[in-house]
């Protein structure tokens, strides 16, 4: 019999769920089939799949040390360089500043140098993260930014602040999120945008649709003009939803695209901004983040707001360009 004590960061979530992570070379068909042969039981008492993990509770398991070590695997913490700087950090979130062209997530191309992993490598150095066979819970982003979209991310580093974290997120209201950009075009007045879109099948973009087309997505920016010349505009962008490229698509469909915007942008522009900056991506940096009405594990944050400075290329572009505005 295997017996595990239950910690705080594996506490508050369903035990097949936790079982999931744990025996992650288990089917689920192998797991359930071990609650049907009540082959689990929490302190003593055998329990069902629905059961809610508490802090100090005693799994037990009936399975022989072999196969729990052959359906576990110790997870890979890679040792990588940091490229992030960290903007807040308390016991329980981790804020960052993400780089131009650093993955938050891996995809077919990366895996392994992401932001997460390099987040994981920071804390594991730092002490602060379990990595022991019996633990299922790994610090994770709350949201993402695109690869060439620089700024903040936000980390839950405990299951409750990760899980009060998209709580939050998913009501909206909760966490304000704003974007620093400079548009294409003349844009003077402040503008609250209302639109609905739908991922394209097979590529990485979304397009325009009715609001009754089938999974239309709602959208919902304001972006508020702070300086501005004939040609070009710089802006700060607030974002009501949490959508595929949203302030890309919302700028462009005004028609005052993001500078350097490969799929929606102006390409004769783009190329322009290449070849006098080395501009090759769209300039759109996440400058601000503020706990508005926070909650949970996460209420004393309530008012607390965190500002990420421009990058570098940013600010050179954006002095070139507005310079010479009074």
């Amino acid at each position: 019999m295997k017996k595990i004590m239950i910690k705080e960061n594996d506490a508050n979530q369903r035990i097949d769920k936790y079982l999931k992570k744990l025996l992650c070379n288990a089917s689920s068909n192998f797991i359930y089939k071990m609650f049907r042969k009540k082959d689990i039981k929490i302190n003593g008492t055998r329990v069902n799949e629905k059961y809610i993990l508490q802090k100090g509770d005693v799994l037990e398991m009936f399975l022989y040390e072999d196969k729990f070590n052959e359906l576990t695997k110790e997870k890979d913490i890679y040792q990588l360089k940091r490229e992030f700087k960290v903007l807040y950090e308390d016991k329980n979130i981790l804020i960052v500043d993400k780089p131009v062209g650093l993955l938050v997530h891996g995809d077919a191309n990366e895996n392994v140098n992401t932001l997460s992993h390099q987040v994981l490598s920071y804390l594991k150095e730092k002490g602060e993260l379990d990595i022991s066979r019996e633990s299922t819970f790994i610090p994770g982003p709350v949201h993402r930014l695109d690869r060439n979209t620089s700024g903040i991310v936000i980390f839950g580093k405990t299951l409750v602040a990760l899980q009060d974290l998209n709580e939050m997120m998913k009501k909206r209201h909760h966490i304000e999120k704003s974007y620093m950009t400079i548009c294409e075009g003349k844009l003077i007045k402040k503008q609250e945008l209302v639109g609905y879109v739908k991922k394209i099948e097979n590529e990485d973009r979304v397009r325009f649709v009715k609001k009754d087309d089938k999974d239309a997505l709602m959208m919902k920016t304001i972006v508020h003009p702070l300086n501005y010349t004939n040609d070009f505009s710089l802006v700060e962008v607030k974002i009501i939803t949490g959508r595929m490229h949203q302030i890309r698509i919302h700028l462009s469909s005004i028609q005052h695209p993001v500078i350097g915007d490969r799929k929606y942008g102006d390409f004769t522009l783009n190329k322009q901004m290449k070849q006098k900056y080395g501009l090759n991506n769209q300039l759109l940096h996440a400058y601000k983040i503020k706990f508005v009405d926070p909650f949970g594990s996460l209420s004393y944050l309530k008012g607390k707001e965190i500002i990420c400075p421009k990058p570098a290329q940013f600010k050179k572009i954006e002095k070139s360009l507005f310079e010479s505005v009074l």
